[in-house]
């Protein structure tokens, strides 16, 4: 099987920040590539797990307490109005479960509001947010989630 997730949750603990933002035993948090939107996030179990009908309990006990920290951390890094979750887990190479976390800018354009923010995913590397700026905004989620707990 090859799985980036996978592959990357094995070596979590080597990865770049923008690869692995924040963890724990059930769950690791990334920033998305392919995005022109700071601070869009993945969260990614560090299990294989295609549906999420499939979640342990201890992963599903988890989930809502992610996805409520990553919303806060990202309104007080970015400054966003609002988080979007989202999950389809179905892109050819993607079908490990991950959910996105994606900031809403005040500002954001309401031709990409609500679902159709999907339409800044899947950018050419000239449109991407740069490695640094990732890894940068990583750091400081980091720091945010540590701070709140």
């Amino acid at each position: 099987m090859n799985c980036l997730s996978c592959d990357n949750n094995a070596r979590r603990f080597a990865l770049p920040p923008r690869e692995h933002a924040a963890s724990d035993d059930h769950w690791r948090v990334a920033h998305a590539f392919g995005t022109g939107t700071p601070g869009w996030l993945v969260l990614v179990p560090l299990r294989h797990v295609t549906a999420i009908a499939d979640l342990t309990d201890a992963e599903a006990a988890l989930l809502g307490t992610w996805q409520v920290r990553l919303s806060r951390a990202l309104h007080a890094v970015t400054g966003c109005a609002k988080t979007y979750v989202a999950q389809f887990a179905e892109a050819e190479g993607y079908a490990h479960v991950h959910f996105h976390v994606i900031p809403r800018m005040p500002d954001h354009p309401a031709e990409v509001r609500g679902p159709r923010v999907f339409g800044r995913l899947g950018r050419s590397e000239g449109d991407d947010v740069a490695p640094a700026h990732r890894d940068g905004l990583a750091l400081r989620i980091r720091r945010e989630l540590t701070r709140s707990r």
